[in-house]
């Protein structure tokens, strides 16, 4: 339990961090869409209803043990990243949430990125700690703090040419650094997929608070990428 008190502190404090700059901004791009006040705070209330029920759900399957069966196929922490993927792909496409995304500083979905630097920084303390395998952090092949450092000049840079092309390339680059470090989370697992033999095994983000590792804080970071990608192509567009 000493172990882990720091990290588990630091990833609830993050995911909660996430979350409330999330939804200050989501209410800031709101006030510009011009809507009625009715349907602005009827918007943001859903936003917060699916966040909370969306964390509490896999909060409580993590700490009943379901996220730790590494034997079945597929793997269901993996559950964790990919069950809310069709759904941020169909919020991005809808009608409301495009006017968003269209009102919403070009920089902004940019600059959240930077917190993944905190989030190399905790995969680090766990690695240190030998709560996770070397390779997960970026003293081994994980490479994902780089998004996390090029988000603020990034931002600062669209924020005075929003029309550039380099949205895009940041964009693309981020997803792959995110795959690149899911992927060997997942070869780093005791599944029947393991390639990463040395220990310990990743099993810690199955279990609760960790849990919200792959599912909040990954999923947070491929969705502003899916946003922004999406609104550089409404810009685009318009």
């Amino acid at each position: 339990m000493e172990n882990t008190l720091i990290p588990s502190i630091m990833v609830s404090a993050l995911c909660v961090l996430c979350m409330i700059i999330f939804l200050l901004g989501l209410q800031q791009s709101l006030l510009k869409t011009g809507w009625e006040k009715n349907k602005m705070a009827s918007y943001l209330s859903k936003a917060v209803f699916f966040i909370a029920a969306w964390s509490t759900f896999i909060g409580v399957l993590s700490a009943e043990g379901f996220f730790s069966d590494f034997m079945a196929i597929p793997p269901r922490i993996g559950m964790a990243m990919i069950v809310p993927f069709p759904f941020i792909i169909l919020l991005s496409f809808s009608r409301s949430f495009s006017t968003i995304l269209k009102v919403t500083p070009v920089s902004w979905l940019v600059a959240f990125q930077s917190f993944r630097i905190f989030v190399e920084i905790l995969l680090l303390i766990c690695v240190i700690k030998k709560l996770l395998p070397v390779q997960m952090s970026f003293e081994g092949y994980n490479f994902d703090i780089l998004s996390g450092l090029f988000a603020i000049p990034v931002a600062k840079y669209l924020a005075k040419h929003p029309a550039s092309n380099a949205v895009l390339v940041y964009n693309i680059v981020g997803l792959l650094l995110l795959a690149n470090i899911v992927v060997i989370a997942m070869l780093s697992a005791p599944t029947p997929f393991r390639y990463f033999m040395n220990e310990p095994a990743n099993t810690l983000v199955a279990r609760f608070p960790f849990i919200y590792i792959p599912g909040v804080l990954v999923v947070a970071a491929y969705s502003f990428h899916i946003f922004s990608l999406r609104q550089y192509w409404l810009l685009r567009k318009a």
